[in-house]
């Protein structure tokens, strides 16, 4: 019925739609129609959503809108933590997942590029390419991790609080949005960018403040 729902809403706002009862479909049916975005179900028989997304991470960047009927923070951060772009918790309102899917994909469309080149002693980030270059080997970089780092290296040295981040780089707010979304984020970029990701030298945080991008 939830699938239902949301195919139903998703078609009158003038989206396309394709449905999967299951986990196994699903991954069927990304792998033959290559879908710009997944509003993927934790709950899912045969294979849960958890599975599948760490299964579509090995191949694809699509970007991932979980739906989830569990509201703690280990649930929610597991699936940040295995790719998703973003969590919708049941009961939710439609008008709420569309407003997300908006935020998502207008994020990870590559028209909405950023010109500017950043060069720094360790790193490169092309803002026309979306590529990143850190200490001389090219990093694999999803859009909303692009442009999250993007975003703290423009402005080195200024904190960003986490609500701000919500905000300029992904269109939100702390008021719907679990500000733990950008933690994670700027968990996966330093697992990318940094020589010891347990010792940040580029991407710093200020605690009880944010984080900043230190050249």
């Amino acid at each position: 019925m939830v699938r239902e729902v949301v195919c139903a809403y998703l078609d009158r706002e003038g989206y396309a739609t394709i449905e999967a009862e299951d986990g196994e479909t699903a991954l069927d049916l990304v792998t033959s129609t290559s879908p710009d975005l997944i509003v993927l179900d934790v709950m899912l028989p045969k294979l849960d959503g958890y599975s599948l997304l760490e299964r579509l991470r090995r191949d694809t960047d699509v970007p991932v809108i979980l739906l989830t009927a569990r509201a703690e923070e280990v649930d929610r951060v597991l699936g940040l933590e295995l790719g998703a772009d973003d969590y919708v918790v049941k009961p939710f309102s439609p008008r709420e997942l569309v407003a997300r899917i908006r935020s998502v994909l207008r994020r990870a469309q590559p028209t909405e590029q950023i010109a500017t080149t950043l060069e720094y002693d360790q790193i490169v980030i092309d803002g026309a390419s979306r590529q990143v270059v850190v200490r001389g080997q090219a990093v694999d970089m999803p859009p909303m991790e692009f442009d999250l780092l993007h975003q703290l290296a423009a402005s080195p040295k200024r904190v960003f609080s986490r609500a701000e981040l919500l905000e300029k780089v992904w269109g939100s707010s702390s008021d719907w949005q679990d500000p733990s979304t950008v933690t994670v984020h700027v968990r996966r970029l330093r697992q990318k960018i940094e020589a010891d990701p347990d010792d940040p030298q580029l991407l710093v945080t200020v605690w009880g403040r944010g984080y900043r991008f230190e050249p």
